[in-house]
Formats: structure tokens, C-alpha cells, sequence
């Protein structure tokens, strides 16, 4: 073997593992957010995470990433370590389908057969995929076109890995060093740092594979032992991303180096028993890509039909092996887990559901403010300023977070949903503000014992109706990602406007009457200009879920065109609410 067949052979290294990096991010990429609602909807039975865990890896062609994902779900406590055992049983499983589409290299003849063989259908394949990359507008045609060509890649490296590998059949070293591996303990070191150093399991099978096809040295002796080890060496990435996790983090990475090792160690002790015994008459034979490809699943099938009904056992261990400490029960859960930034989509989902949580929670902490108006309370009154500095912290965790996503290959659809978030995050922290300054008027009126009059009061109290009203419809709009309840919010907007607008007015009247006092008329002010400021960020809110929805990034120009609408269906909605909201005569 040449320097230029050493060369040739990297080379091909290097395009197979970026195709399959390619192709696993754009599958992550069209899954979208729909991957976390799939992995978060597990239940207690064992066999549904394995079937979803083996369907999702399945799917993006990567175990390391979804056992990374459930690292980070239980980090961020979405999910119990029992409830994450099972998806990683099944991304096993899952994992094995790569090396099914790599055997397909090996199919020779013609007719028929020669349809399934990739180095007839790539080129196909890498035209296609090019073409909706350059000359399609679709985000989600370009990742198609994306992943199109992450698979030739894929296959265009395994097949110059074939020929470079080729020089190799007659190579009497070679084939000296691959009859050590046969030796059970060397082959499973070899096959675990090998993967470890590749960070990929479905690339060091497709190594195995591409020199079981070229050199004709591999046999069942030799794969068996390496195959098993390549299982045990995925597990690094899990392990290394639990670094700096919480406790039951670790155990789900700690699970899955078990899950590897332990099924290693019996099916290769069984195995060799039962060879001493019998003296199995196929272990010098050879075997090819699709010989490697049935190994490796029935290792991890069989591991998985071992390990089911011992699921609690898997989890008692791992809890033996990392114990908790008094201390951890005090440390607070984060919120947003890092681990998630390798997974885009899932990463935006997290920090939907965390922003969902801060409006909750604004929402709360305003309507307590309303409350003291009528009412005041010391106690109320703290928990509103606690609230407060909560909504800031869940502000910079998630802007920070927002940041770092956005620096991801995001589609066009989630850089909008990325924006959507840091404007509408800016919002619910502005409506917590005002909550706090009306917090504080009513302590100015409460610590003065100064009251506003009955028709004061009475006209205030409407206000504060038509403030928790567009409250809620923001807030619910945006959780529920409402279009049709945002389109309302607009027309109640503008009726609280015309209602800051008559109060100021009423008042005026009253100062000149002598009904009231310039004392109030201050306190008065600053509440009216809260409640519309707060109108104004809900108006926000729900703008900016519109344009989403819409494919519109222009505040400005969609405000301006609505304005201008006299279409029956606004001025009805805004009718109704001034009628609902009609201050007395």
C-alpha cells in the first residue's frame, strides 16, 4: 500500500464523516422541534421509549445525539432517568440502520440488484440535492437538497475509502495485525478507542465494513469482538458531555457505558463458551458489509431484549455508582442545558418552554399588582418585587441562550422563531416593571392613607378590566401560539389608548370641580401610563407572533397596514370592546 493508497484512504475518511455529519444535521433539522415532543412524551413503559428512542436515532442517524439530548433532558429535569433508560436501549438499536445503508455497497449483478447499489443511484442523488440547494427559495427543499448530499458524500467516501483499501488484500502485515484482534480482549480495546477517537459509532462500522469488502481478511473471529467494542467507545460523547451535569445526568451516560459493557461481557462470554464446546466452524470464515451489519444488530437487539425487564437494576446501579450528597438536593435545576446547542431545534423548543414559564409568570405577578389597587398587602407587595427579579433572571438565562443558538445553521422558519423570542422576552420583562411601579403606587396611596374618589375608582376599575383582558389574550396567544387570538389583541390596544385619553380628561374635570387633589392627579398619571405602557408591550407580543405566522419581519409596515384597514371585521372587534369598556356618563 502506497503513500498516495494511505492518502486516498483519509481522504475518503474525511468525506464519510462529513456526509454523515451532514446528513444527520439536516434530518435534525427537518425533524425540527418535533424531536423534544417525541422524546418528552415517554411514559414509565420501558418497550415505548425503546421504540421511540430506536425511531429517532433511526431517523437523524446518530445514537451519540439522542443520548446526548436525553443527558441534557434530565439535566434540565424534563425527564426522569427511568423514563430516559429506555430511549437509550433503543438508540441502539436505532444506530444499527446505518450499516445497513452502507452494505448496500456491496450488492453487485445487474438488472434489479444493480438499482440498490449506490454507486449507481448517488450520482442521481448528489445532482438532485445540488440543484435545490442553488436554484430553490424553500428553506425546507434546500435542506432537503442538504441531506440529499450528505448522503452522497456519504457514499462517495466509503467508495474512495473501498479503493484505497483495495491495496491492502494482498498485504501479509495486514493481515497478520487483523488476525490479533481475534483475540477477544485486544479487539474490543481496538474497536472502543477507535470509535472514541471518531465520535461515531456508524463511522468505525463503516471502516470495518469497507475493509471486510476490499481486503477479504475479516472474519467472524476478528468482527465480533471489534463490533462489540465500537459499542462501548460510543459512549464517550454521552460521557463527556455529562461533564459539569448534575447527578442525574450522569447516571443516564453512566446507563448507557453499563448498557454496553455488561451486554459485552455476557454475549461475548456465552459466545466463547459455547465456541469452546462446539467449535463453531464459521469463525475463520469471512464475512462482508452485510455480514457486519447482522452482527451488529443482533448485538444490540438481543442486549435490549436482555436488559428490558432489568430496567430498575440498570437504574440502581447507576445510583450506586453516583450517589447523591446532601447538597444536591439544595442545587437549583437549570433551566436551559447547553448539551441542547448540538441540537438546534430542540434547543429553540427549550427556550420556548422556558419563555412560556416567564409569561406565566408576568401574567401572575401583574395581576397581583391589580389586585393591591383595591386591596393592598405587605406580604403581596414583596412577593411582586421576588417575581420581578425572577422575570430578569429567566430574561438574561434565555437571551444568553437565544444568542448562542442563533449562531447554529438555523432554517429560515426558526431564525424567525429565535427572534420572535428575545423581542417578546424584552416585553415580559417590561410588563413585570410596571407591575412593580404599580406595586408601588398603590403603597404610596396606601402608606398616605389617600383614597380616590368613588367615580375615580369606579373608572379606574374599568381600566384595570381592559388591562387584564389584553393581559391575558397576549399571554395566551403567545403560549398557545394563537394567531387568530392575537388579531384581537390590536383592537382592544387602541380602546385602552382612547381610554387613558378620556381618564386624563375626567380628571381634569374633577381638579376643577375640587373633587380630587393634585396629590392623586400625580398618582393617577403614573398608574394610566403603566396600564398603557403594558397594553403597548401585550400589543408587542402579539404583533410579533403575527408576523411570524405571516412571514413578515416589519413591525412598522404591519402596524401601518393595519391602521389603515377599514375592514369590518377590526372595526367590529374594536366596536365591541369600547362598548364593552364605556367609562359612565
Amino acid at each position: 500500500m502506497t503513500i498516495q493508497d494511505v492518502l486516498a484512504m483519509l481522504g475518503g475518511l474525511a468525506v464519510f464523516m462529513f456526509g454523515m455529519h451532514t446528513l444527520s444535521a439536516s434530518l435534525e433539522k427537518l425533524a425540527g422541534g418535533r424531536l423534544e415532543h417525541w422524546l418528552e412524551k415517554m411514559t414509565s413503559n420501558p418497550l415505548k421509549g425503546v421504540a421511540l428512542g430506536a425511531g429517532v436515532t433511526a431517523l437523524i442517524q446518530s445514537s451519540a445525539a439522542t443520548t446526548v439530548m436525553m443527558v441534557g433532558f434530565v439535566n434540565s429535569g424534563l425527564m426522569k432517568l427511568s423514563q430516559a433508560i429506555g430511549v437509550i436501549m433503543g438508540a441502539n438499536v436505532g444506530t444499527t440502520a446505518t450499516g445497513w445503508i452502507l452494505s448496500l455497497s456491496a450488492i453487485e449483478g445487474s438488472g434489479i440488484a444493480a438499482i440498490f447499489n449506490p454507486t449507481n443511484f448517488t450520482p442521481v442523488i448528489a445532482i438532485i440535492g445540488t440543484v435545490l440547494i442553488m436554484f430553490t427559495k424553500s428553506d425546507k427543499k434546500k435542506t432537503v437538497g442538504t441531506l440529499m448530499l450528505g448522503f452522497s458524500l456519504l457514499m462517495f467516501g466509503m467508495s474512495a475509502m473501498s479503493g484505497a483499501a483495495e491495496g491492502l488484500k494482498d498485504n501479509e502485515t495486514f493481515a497478520n495485525v487483523m488476525v490479533m484482534f481475534s483475540n477477544p480482549f485486544l479487539g474490543v480495546l481496538v474497536g472502543a478507542l477507535l470509535t472514541a477517537v471518531l465520535q461515531s459509532s456508524s463511522v468505525s462500522i463503516g471502516i470495518l465494513q469497507t475493509l471486510s469488502n476490499q481486503t477479504g481478511t475479516i472474519t467472524y473471529s476478528i468482527a465480533l469482538p471489534i463490533i462489540l467494542g465500537q459499542n462501548i467507545g460510543s459512549c464517550v460523547t454521552a460521557l463527556i458531555s455529562s461533564i459539569g451535569a448534575n447527578k442525574s445526568a450522569k447516571r443516564v451516560a453512566i446507563v448507557h457505558l453499563y448498557f454496553n459493557v455488561i451486554g459485552t461481557i455476557v454475549f461475548l462470554s456465552l459466545f466463547y463458551i459455547v465456541n469452546a464446546f462446539v467449535d463453531l466452524p464459521f469463525m475463520q470464515q469471512t464475512l462482508s458489509s452485510v455480514g457486519i451489519a447482522v452482527i451488529h444488530t443482533c448485538f444490540n437487539v438481543l442486549a435490549t431484549l436482555l436488559f428490558i425487564p432489568f430496567t430498575k437494576q440498570l437504574e440502581k446501579l447507576a445510583c450506586l455508582t453516583v450517589r447523591d450528597t446532601p447538597e444536591d438536593a439544595e442545587r437549583e435545576v437549570p433551566m436551559l442545558d447547553k448539551r441542547f446547542l448540538n441540537t438546534p431545534s430542540v434547543a429553540i423548543e427549550q427556550c420556548k418552554n422556558v419563555a412560556f414559564k416567564m409569561a406565566k409568570l408576568t401574567r401572575k405577578t401583574l395581576l397581583m399588582s391589580l389586585d393591591l389597587m383595591s386591596e393592598y398587602d405587605e406580604k403581596v407587595a414583596r412577593d411582586i418585587v421576588e417575581n420581578e427579579n425572577t422575570i430578569d433572571i429567566y430574561e438574561d438565562n434565555i437571551g444568553s441562550y437565544i444568542l448562542k443558538v442563533a449562531s447554529k445553521d438555523l432554517s429560515v422558519y426558526d431564525s424567525q422563531i429565535v427572534s420572535n423570542l428575545l423581542h417578546t422576552i424584552g416585553d415580559l420583562e417590561r410588563i413585570s416593571d410596571h407591575a412593580v411601579n404599580i406595586m408601588e403606587a398603590a403603597e404610596e396611596m396606601h402608606e398616605k392613607k389617600i383614597k380616590f374618589s368613588p367615580s375615580a375608582e369606579q373608572e379606574i376599575g374599568i381600566m384595570v378590566k381592559a388591562v387584564t383582558e389584553i393581559l391575558d389574550m397576549s399571554t395566551n396567544c403567545f403560549i398557545n401560539t394563537d394567531v387568530a387570538l392575537a388579531k384581537e389583541v390590536e383592537p382592544l390596544e387602541d380602546v385602552i389608548d382612547g381610554l387613558r385619553t378620556e381618564l386624563k380628561n375626567r380628571h381634569v374635570e374633577r381638579l376643577r370641580n375640587g373633587v380630587c387633589t393634585i396629590e392623586l392627579g400625580f398618582i393617577l398619571q403614573d398608574l394610566l401610563t403603566n396600564f398603557e405602557r403594558v397594553s403597548d408591550h401585550c400589543s408587542n407580543i402579539a404583533v410579533c407572533l403575527i408576523q411570524i405566522k405571516e412571514n413578515s419581519m416589519d413591525t412598522h409596515e404591519y402596524m401601518n397596514e393595519l391602521k389603515k384597514l377599514e375592514k369590518s371585521e377590526f372595526m367590529d372587534e374594536f366596536n365591541q370592546y369600547k362598548s364593552k369598556y364605556a367609562l359612565p356618563d
